[in-house]
């Protein structure tokens, strides 16, 4: 069984690796073929926050976030 390897969250300079499959080659010698171009990494695309994107982010974003605090009845 072949180890995975772990994607960076924020690599130092991104464009330097295509990051089109596991391979992470250098931008400028690409052996998968993924065509001609690098894919770009998420951090370039999307930013410095991109992986507290998803599905649920709504829910977390809800759940770090204090609660509104409710008037006493009188």
């Amino acid at each position: 069984m072949a180890a995975v390897k772990k994607f960076p969250k924020a690599p130092t300079h991104p464009e330097r690796v295509c990051w089109g499959c596991n391979l992470y080659c250098p931008a400028k010698d690409m052996r998968c073929g993924n065509g001609s171009d690098r894919t770009q990494h998420p951090a370039e695309l999307f930013g410095d926050d991109w992986d507290q994107w998803g599905l649920d982010a709504d829910e977390a974003l809800a759940a770090s976030a204090p609660a509104p605090e409710v008037p006493p009845k009188p």
